[in-house]
């Protein structure tokens, strides 16, 4: 699941599941994960080195209902976005989604558009919020608190808001490189008195802080006239 967003997707569907993953990975903004039922979707989430950002689950399976597994999930503590697909779209069925955990719920047929717009609103939520929790290299990334956590060295980091900020665009960006000035203004906004100057030294003492070798880059890559987070690295 290297350079994209890692998504799992969880449908018996194999022509759609494929069309799907396909269109995720297309731009590298996203790395696909295929589940053809629920058993095979928990034995991945389940997995000590498992990790997603948001999970994408039908409700007719062939072992059982998915509006179950995701309930299962909310009871175990799993925070993220999961967007529910289904055949019916009957009121009771949209709000036994909601109820069991689900953020989002699309009937199909669904246009590949509009699915992905539902993905990218819910994993911009979730980043906003304080259960969001982000894979960067051997890091746990808490935007929220501006830490990053090393669980087998026990090291804590903590990032200044800018420090954060960048990390957290540059994961959203997914394998895409972003140029300096559009991470300049997202970070910054439209401020003319800030220089590209002042996002290479952000950059600097960033990579001083998460780089085990600063001097050989593994995590922040500078690519292209920009830079480009590399979280499975």
């Amino acid at each position: 699941m290297s350079g994209g967003r890692p998504i799992l997707l969880v449908d018996d569907d194999v022509s759609l599941r494929s069309m799907l993953t396909e269109q995720l990975v297309v731009d590298g903004e996203f790395a696909a994960t295929e589940a053809g039922s629920i058993a095979e979707a928990d034995a991945l989430i389940s997995a000590a080195d498992s990790h997603f950002d948001a999970l994408i689950l039908d409700v007719s399976l062939p072992d059982g209902d998915g509006r179950d597994l995701c309930k299962k999930l909310r009871d175990r503590g799993l925070k993220l976005p999961i967007i529910m697909l289904t055949g019916a779209d009957e009121e009771t069925d949209v709000v036994r989604g909601l109820d069991s955990g689900a953020n989002d719920y699309i009937a199909k047929p669904f246009r590949l558009g509009e699915l992905l717009a539902r993905l990218r609103a819910q994993l911009r939520i979730f980043e906003n919020s304080e259960d969001a929790v982000f894979i960067i290299g051997p890091y746990i990334f808490r935007p929220s608190a501006k830490l990053l956590q090393d669980a087998v060295r026990n090291k804590r980091i903590r990032l200044t808001e800018k420090e954060a900020a960048i990390l957290k665009f540059l994961y959203r960006s997914g394998a895409n490189p972003v140029a300096r000035q559009v991470l300049l203004n997202e970070v910054w906004g439209y401020n003319a008195a800030v220089t590209t100057h002042t996002l290479e030294t952000h950059i600097y003492r960033l990579r001083q802080k998460i780089e085990p070798d600063p001097n050989n880059l593994k995590l922040l890559l500078t690519e292209q006239g920009g830079y480009r987070l590399d979280p499975s690295a």
